[in-house]
């Protein structure tokens, strides 16, 4: 068992596969001339799997893949398979364009829900946020995995100014569709230009959503990041992730994998555990696993403050939103 000072214990690992992407999102990527790190340097496929054993056999019941973009690593069906074959639940988030090829090895490592990034139903407007042109095959192979039965969920990202007139438009695709659309609260990160006034809250996106509709609350599960909702005749719901206005550090239970191998105790920290060169070495990697977590802050990192309107990026010492994977 993983537990921090606090007595929160951490049975889900977010492994980061890769800090690429085929998108350049700007809330994201700090520019599109991004240095990646050079391959040698990632987890190894047979490294991730050792690692993932080492948290399953303490306590991790959850694992979710996680990027960069994840399906863009050639070897990213082999490192599927591997934890596949771990008795843990598999999950995986994407911004969906590599679906459709890597489906049957989804399919065959047992995952069965699956997180879709698109922050807008607009081409045009897809266009200019990850400056790729690939809304109607992102949208296809959502139209994929719903076919096949997959749990999706797709992340929003609100953006004052940007999609915020959108989210009437992400309620009404879950009318006949069985998503959940999870709005989420714009999040400052290291050379993403986050400022309060382009973020979009909780209370403002439920104000938008219950002009047109009426919204009963959903019964949170244990460690749920997200506050549910769901609309009566509906097929889908939508759900918030307030992590600025209405953090759930209370009962966090994630744990942060980057895909150089360091351990990351929360999205927030300003530090980081080399596990990686320690397995490596051949050295004890376990104990540093509880290290990290026993110095975890009580929330945000112990680097926001109570307010948003507060925060003053400049002082932020953290990676990018790409190199942390969500």
């Amino acid at each position: 068992m993983i537990a921090d000072s606090f007595g929160r214990v951490h049975d889900y690992l977010r492994i980061s596969l890769t800090d690429n992407c085929n998108f350049r999102c700007f809330y994201c990527m700090p520019e599109e001339d991004y240095d990646f790190t050079p391959a040698a340097r990632l987890m190894q496929p047979d490294e991730i799997l050792s690692l993932a054993k080492l948290f399953v056999a303490q306590g991790v019941k959850k694992i979710r893949l996680t990027g960069g973009e994840p399906l863009v690593r050639k070897d990213a069906a082999e490192i599927i398979t591997n934890l596949g074959k771990l008795p843990v639940e598999l999950v995986i988030t994407t911004n969906g364009t590599r679906i459709a090829e890597l489906l049957p090895t989804l399919k065959a490592a047992g995952i069965k829900s699956i997180n879709i990034s698109l922050d807008t139903l607009q081409p045009e407007k897809f266009m200019l946020i990850t400056r790729r042109d690939l809304f109607h095959q992102v949208r296809s192979n959502i139209e994929l995995l719903l076919q096949h039965k997959f749990t999706v969920k797709i992340n929003m990202v609100v953006m004052k100014g940007l999609n915020d007139d959108e989210i009437k438009d992400f309620i009404d695709w879950t009318k006949h569709h069985p998503l959940q659309i999870r709005f989420i609260e714009f999040m400052p990160f290291s050379g993403n230009r986050w400022t309060s006034n382009k973020m979009f809250s909780l209370a403002e996106i439920l104000q938008v959503i219950e002009k047109d509709f009426t919204v009963l609350p959903v019964k949170a599960e244990p460690h749920d990041t997200a506050k549910s909702f769901m609309i009566p005749g509906h097929e889908g719901s939508f759900a918030i992730i307030s992590t600025m206005t209405a953090p759930f550090c209370d009962t966090c239970n994630r744990m942060r994998l980057t895909a150089d191998g360091k351990l990351k105790n929360c999205l927030f920290s300003d530090g980081e555990t080399d596990l990686l060169t320690a397995l490596r070495n051949n050295e004890e990697v376990l104990p540093l696993i509880h290290a990290s977590i026993l110095s975890k802050k009580k929330e945000l990192g112990g680097q926001l403050g109570k307010h948003f309107e507060q925060i003053d990026t400049a002082t932020l010492q953290n990676r990018s939103m790409i190199t942390i994977g969500g």
